[in-house]
């Protein structure tokens, strides 16, 4: 039996701890219920957790076939981007349902693709 706990403890402490990544993903931006969603995004990009700016912040809404929960942003305001295009930034966490934890948010476009699921 301690032998088996052993090679437990010696196999938790020797696994390498899973990395989150940061990332960019524009689409547009939905408040479903008390969630808010990123529909029809963009894949996520490697990034970094600063506001995207300049060339990063597109001129036309993308059309993205992405859904992303999004958590953690009670930082920002969100109802004034609601049903706009917005390039988010932060934490990708892969589940069932993949979320992002916002480090940043920026409107880029004033509406959405047409299609974009509601």
């Amino acid at each position: 039996m301690n032998v088996v706990f052993a090679v437990l403890v010696l196999a938790i402490v020797q696994a390498p701890p899973k990395k989150v990544e940061i990332v960019s993903v524009t689409g547009c931006l939905r408040e479903q219920g008390p969630n808010w969603m990123l529909v029809a995004a963009t894949e996520p990009v490697p990034s970094i957790a600063n506001q995207a700016q300049g060339a990063e912040i597109p001129t036309t809404p993308p059309a993205g076939k992405n859904t992303f929960r999004l958590i953690g942003t009670s930082e920002f305001n969100l109802p004034t981007m609601k049903d706009h295009t917005v390039v988010i930034r932060g934490l990708f966490i892969t589940d069932k349902v993949s979320r992002i934890n916002v480090t940043s948010a920026v409107e880029a476009v004033a509406s959405c693709t047409p299609g974009a699921p509601k």
